[in-house]
């Protein structure tokens, strides 16, 4: 399997979780995925099959380190303002700060923004989600690296309205 296959297995699995569903069947291609909380499920050929329990693993729970200004990251001076509006995660997937790779960031700190301003993408299962600003104001701190995987709720950017 390739290395982009697991990892979308992986989001599958963690978004039926926090889903609360008893049951996700996925058929793609020579690709077939069940995901039960039914041990008596049958499996997609018919039969029964064995339950697999997969284990959660733990959060990862760490203080952000404040980095230099020039990755985009961290880049506010000293601790996020109470004042600041939160641009939080839709949901579960891959922050992504440009619409390609090699292109310039959406956004970057210190620049203004409208409501509808365009800040990042969030891609899921090769489904994207744009994240727009919701407020106008500047953008003041960007809270995730590139490429990385965020969840629902998780603050993207904070922004200081007008």
């Amino acid at each position: 399997m390739s290395e982009q296959l697991l990892r979308d297995i992986e989001i599958l699995a963690d978004l039926f979780k926090a889903g609360g569903w008893t049951e996700l069947r996925v058929e793609s291609g020579a690709i077939s995925l069940l995901l039960s909380k039914d041990k008596a499920t049958l499996s997609l050929d018919g039969g029964h099959q064995a339950a697999v329990s997969v284990a959660a693993a733990p959060p990862v729970v760490e203080d952000m380190p404040v980095q230099s200004a020039s990755d985009g990251i961290g880049a506010s001076a000293g601790p996020i303002d109470p004042a600041w509006t939160a641009v939080k995660a839709p949901n579960l997937g891959t922050f992504y700060r440009s619409p390609k790779p090699g292109s310039p960031p959406f956004v970057e700190v210190g620049q203004r923004v409208e409501a509808q301003s365009e800040l990042c993408l969030i891609e899921v299962m090769k489904l994207f989600t744009s994240v727009k600003a919701g407020v106008a104001g500047t953008v003041r701190h960007v809270a995730v690296a590139d490429a990385d995987l965020v969840e629902g709720g998780q603050p993207l950017f904070y922004i200081a309205c007008d």
